[in-house]
């Protein structure tokens, strides 16, 4: 028998025709994700088709075998973390070969601005590229942009970033630094089976340590020389801020030139060939390819995830005020798990494949749960606590969910087991009072030593009404006389709640 016509890697079953060609009146050939989709049998019908459970647990086993054999690349397609890769047809000869299990492993490398003092969750998708790369058994690097934080990127920007005092983004860089080291090491322990198979190296530098000590004239007579102004100026970014009336500084033009500096510092150092960023960041990837591929030769890629935006579709960082930050200083566990605990039915599938490594047939059955029980939450809390768990640890997830419990379950265990830090994060606005606990006092003097309710007739009648409760229990009477264990906890507090939604915290004294 004739073998069949051999296919290109990532074309659809059946198509004959080299990527990149199209028949005259045809449509345009399928995207890159478009196809690893179509390599391992998800693209069409087979999610969609009202298939018998047991063909179901076929299917799913038939995907993950393909899976397994495309490798990574095919399966964050499916996951739809990878969204696009440049340059398309060297990346779409190349990169599956080099991506498949066995293949020796490759670094792969992201680069984090120092602008503020933490990553916040719009950063968390490129740190889940890095994790999946690295769980591929392959290298990876994080940037954090010491040196080109002082110019500051001009992409998707109507006007000039403030610049940032030199000692601040020193400090900033350090925080961000530590905060990837802790997202790494929390990967490491709590998500990674090693079950004999290779977990790649992980590392964070700056890159104030090379381009800080690059002379003008090298830089300018090197790469500078090697990057072509047209391309540079054709970028949409660059071209939309020409045309304003602010401008353009000659700071902001040169941010991309440095960030491909940095893509060949790393590949001439660390030998790495992928640079990972936003879908905002494909003209500085661009510019990298150009530099690297002219100085050195080599073929190198340049992989971009989505951007997360917000339901107004803003996207989420520390510009549009809407940040949800990973530093627990900035936002509590706790708001970090509400806020993927509210993500609506329309978008939690989509978030459990990108923020989380559970397989997709895990989140095929959980979806399935929660189509036949949506009361219950599932999917949302499952997420909720995976990526908790990711940014702050075991002992962070285990205070999201302590303060899950106090507000909005009046737990009075979760309360008393509750730290300061907890209660302060819980409540950030509620004001604290330091009280000594008298002989005989009662709800309405806890009040009013509080500064919790109006002097006088009114704020009797507050209580009298029902709207006064502590650590959870309803108070309609104010003369009811403070009783330890019950209106005083064990850790020595008092939760204070008037009103639906003013809370004062007390700490007793003395006890």
């Amino acid at each position: 028998r004739e073998a069949p016509p051999r296919q290109h890697l990532l074309a659809p079953p059946g198509s004959q025709r080299p990527p990149g060609k199209m028949a005259a009146g045809k449509m345009a050939a399928p995207t890159l994700r478009q196809r690893c989709c179509r390599a391992v049998g998800l693209w069409g019908g087979l999610r969609r088709a009202p298939l018998p459970l047991p063909l179901w647990r076929r299917a799913h086993e038939q995907a993950r075998r393909a899976r397994g054999a495309r490798g990574l690349l095919a399966a964050q397609c499916e996951r739809g973390l990878f969204q696009e890769v440049f340059p398309a047809q060297s990346a779409e000869e190349q990169l599956p070969g080099l991506l498949e299990p066995g293949s020796p492993p490759l670094t792969a490398y992201c680069g984090f601005d120092p602008t503020a003092d933490s990553l916040h969750v719009g950063h968390l998708l490129t740190v889940m590229g890095l994790l999946h790369f690295q769980r591929a058994g392959h290298n990876v690097i994080a940037v954090v942009g010491g040196a080109t934080a002082r110019l500051g990127d001009p992409s998707g920007r109507e006007r000039v970033r403030e610049p940032l005092p030199a000692e601040r983004v020193r400090a900033h860089a350090r925080a961000l630094g530590a905060g990837l080291e802790r997202l790494f090491e929390n990967h490491r322990e709590l998500f990674w089976a090693a079950d004999g198979e290779r977990l790649g190296r992980a590392a964070v530098l700056d890159n104030a340590r090379w381009l800080g000590r690059q002379p003008l004239l090298a830089f300018l007579s090197g790469a500078g020389g090697r990057l072509r102004m047209g391309t540079l100026l054709s970028r949409q970014s660059c071209q939309a801020r020409l045309r304003s009336a602010e401008g353009m500084s000659l700071a902001e033009f040169l941010y991309p030139a440095l960030q491909a500096y940095d893509f060949l510092h790393l590949h001439r150092h660390h030998g790495c060939r992928v640079q990972l960023g936003g879908a905002d960041q494909m003209g500085n990837i661009m510019s990298g390819y150009e530099l690297v591929t002219k100085m050195t030769g080599t073929d190198v890629f340049g992989i971009t995830v989505p951007l997360i935006t917000s339901t107004t579709g803003d996207k989420l960082g520390k510009t549009a005020g809407n940040a949800v930050w990973l530093n627990r200083d900035k936002t509590s566990p706790f708001e970090l798990y509400q806020f993927f605990v509210r993500q609506q039915d329309n978008i939690v599938e989509k978030y459990l494949k990108l923020f989380t490594f559970l397989p997709l047939e895990e989140i095929d059955h959980i979806m399935e749960m929660h189509a036949k029980e949506p009361e219950k939450w599932g999917p949302q809390k499952r997420l909720a606590a995976e990526v908790t768990k990711l940014v702050h640890g075991r002992e962070g997830l285990e205070s999201a969910k302590r303060c899950t419990e106090a507000l909005y379950y009046s737990s009075v265990e979760a309360l008393e087991a509750m730290s300061d830090q907890e209660l302060q994060e819980l409540f950030r606005q509620a004001p604290s009072a330091e009280l000594m606990l008298e002989p005989g006092m009662n709800v309405l003097d806890l009040c009013r030593k509080a500064n919790a309710i109006p002097d006088g007739p009114s704020g009797y009648q507050k209580i009298t009404n029902g709207g006064v409760s502590v650590n959870g229990i309803r108070i309609t009477n104010p003369e009811t006389v403070l009783i330890l264990g019950q209106h005083i906890l064990k850790n020595g507090v008092s939760l204070l709640r008037v009103g639906k939604k003013n809370y004062y915290i007390i700490k007793w004294l003395q006890l």
